[in-house]
């Protein structure tokens, strides 16, 4: 006879199908959400410190090494309206980054098991704040690093003014890059959570992680020694955290059809 307590387990999703046309209905809620999340973050920004501001904040590192009385130019003519605009606008994604990861949660969570939702909360705060910490990493390091070098190479009789709208384009794709990196003990989890690699898989491809790791950084990023390092070292040392979380991640968030199926491999194997 089946225990009252597994088969409860069991059937904690049943009856929570929805119609396709429910699912469209919540995801457009969602995306609405979204909206509204990033259109508030947006005016918050342009109140303070403003789009003016933003500039300031994001042209410090090569600003720091070029002549004190040199500036960044326009080049196009509608660059001064547009560019502040589009920092704007990727500052108010960022800032509402939180925001829409738990508007992704949200969507999904009606068709997650209690045990996967204890641990969906955890993994939106450590996505973010991973995510946050390529971006700073950039802001803080690459940058400053990035333009030493290249500035080591500017003959003298040259000026460098670079144009703030390839210097937007430049850092920004930086930190998409920095930011997508940084998520990999994200990835490595989510992979050992749903079967598709074991962690006995993911150690004995530490090796080809490496070479993964410096190529994947040569093509993103710049073609300097430095953002190429910096890219690389650190996504092999999170490819280890996130080896060490999935141990934990993947043993906490089992459902109960996995915890079913460990009994009965155990129970058989011990007879």
């Amino acid at each position: 006879m089946a225990d009252p307590d597994t088969k409860n387990k069991e059937d904690e999703l049943a009856g929570t199908e929805q119609p396709f046309v429910a699912h469209l209905a919540e995801l457009r809620d969602r995306l609405l959400y979204c909206v509204y999340g990033v259109a508030a973050a947006a005016a918050l920004l342009a109140l303070w410190p403003g789009p003016g501001g933003l500039i300031d904040l994001i042209a410090m590192p090569i600003r720091a090494h070029m002549p004190p009385d040199a500036k960044l130019i326009a080049v196009g003519v509608f660059s001064p309206f547009f560019v502040p605009l589009k920092v704007l606008m990727m500052a108010a994604v960022l800032l509402a980054l939180p925001w829409l990861m738990y508007q992704a949660w949200m969507f999904v969570a009606p068709g997650l098991y209690s045990h996967e939702k204890r641990f969906a909360l955890p993994l939106i705060v450590f996505g973010s704040g991973l995510a946050y910490a390529g971006i700073a990493f950039v802001q803080l390091f690459v940058l400053d690093k990035m333009f030493g070098f290249i500035q080591k190479f500017t003959p003298a009789a040259v000026a460098a003014t670079p144009d703030i709208s390839s210097y937007v384009e430049a850092i920004l794709s930086l930190y998409l890059a920095f930011g997508m990196a940084f998520q990999v003990p994200i990835v490595v989890m989510l992979l050992v959570r749903f079967n598709m690699v074991t962690i006995e898989k993911l150690r004995s491809f530490r090796g080809y992680f490496i070479v993964v790791a410096f190529v994947v950084a040569a093509v993103v990023t710049p073609p300097d020694v430095i953002s190429q390092l910096a890219l690389a070292v650190p996504m092999c040392l999170l490819y280890e955290v996130g080896i060490i979380a999935a141990h934990y991640f993947a043993r906490g968030s089992r459902t109960p059809e996995d915890e079913s199926d460990s009994s009965e491999s155990s129970s058989s194997s011990s007879s």
